[in-house]
């Protein structure tokens, strides 16, 4: 039903990972279900089976950059659209079971990212440890918690889930990380404008036409569209053939943002709508604010020149 707020949710599993973490910052996700998915694709498979009403998955990674797979499916698979993002800090532990000191950690189990994200403390403060590649942050700290290793790399609630005790916080090399994540529904009404929203899409190009991806960029940077973010992946079709994603500024329903969806369908191949969607608020504690439109490009700008063509077609010439 239109507008019903999600009760069902599915996330990136297993327990205890960061995506599990960010799904619970969400007040609705905390008081519904929340059922782990062994794959981006099967969350999302979930969501348009009509199995859950939403699925979150990663995106993109500050160190790692986009997920790839998350990208796929928002391109090929059957629509699904972005009503909200999340993006967490990215904060390794090392955790261990009651008893275990630092000085007796002998291995580590990690995720093969998670390690390498925490290589130089790795290096400084375990340099004989032999590090374990495991399937994710939660089979570690799973795997440190069932005696199978002396210590696990894991998110905060992957050692609290599993009563382990943690011998050091924020771990990563790159204390800044974060993982931004998307929560996907079945197409519907995107969440009313907040004035600070995202609007993210994938665009197709049209390959046979000199200046395609340059006639796109001019379709959103005449309207004082700020693009906040593109990425390229293979469509599959032959070498050279991309489809870009693109996140904007804006909502679709202000003027500048139908104008410029408008302008994009008109010299592109196709265009695939992602969702349009609140910016998360964690930016602006790091400092920062919506890039604002130049003279003439605001929204108010676009109302006001509407109004004035439908006065003039009106016949009104003042």
């Amino acid at each position: 039903m239109p507008g019903t707020p999600p009760t069902r949710f599915v996330y990136l599993g297993p327990e205890g990972t960061f995506a599990e973490q960010a799904l619970r910052t969400i007040p609705a996700a905390e008081r519904g279900s929340r059922t782990p998915a062994r794959s981006v694709g099967e969350a999302l498979d979930c969501v348009r089976a009509g199995e859950a009403d939403a699925a979150l998955v990663p995106l993109e990674n500050s160190i790692g950059g986009a997920v790839g797979v998350t990208l796929d499916e928002l391109a090929e698979g059957a629509p699904l659209v972005i009503t909200r993002e999340v993006i967490l800090p990215v904060e390794f532990v090392l955790a261990a079971r009651p008893g275990i000191t630092l000085d007796s950690v002998r291995d580590v189990a990690a995720h093969p990212q998670a390690s390498t994200q925490c290589r130089n403390w790795l290096r400084d403060h375990l340099p004989d440890a032999t590090v374990v590649d495991v399937l994710s942050n939660g089979a570690a700290a799973a795997g440190a918690a069932a005696g199978d290793h002396d210590a696990a790399i894991c998110a905060p609630i992957g050692a609290s889930r599993h009563r382990l005790t943690v011998l050091a916080d924020k771990i990563a090399d790159h204390q800044e990380a974060v993982t931004r994540f998307a929560l996907l529904s079945r197409p519907g009404p995107p969440p009313p404008p907040t004035g600070d929203d995202v609007t993210s899409l994938a665009v197709y190009i049209a390959h046979d036409r000199v200046g395609a991806l340059l006639s796109v960029l001019m379709e959103l940077a005449v309207r004082g569209v700020n693009l906040t973010r593109i990425e390229s992946r293979p469509t599959g079709e032959a070498l050279g053939r991309y489809v870009f994603f693109l996140d904007c500024t804006g909502h679709v329903a202000d003027v500048r943002m139908g104008e410029a969806l408008q302008g994009l369908r008109r010299v592109c191949a196709d265009v695939r709508f992602l969702g349009s969607y609140p910016r998360h608020r964690w930016a602006d504690a790091a400092g920062e604010r919506p890039v604002p439109a130049p003279a003439g490009l605001s929204e108010a700008d676009y109302t006001d020149a509407a109004a004035w063509i439908a006065r003039l077609r009106a016949g009104e010439l003042s």
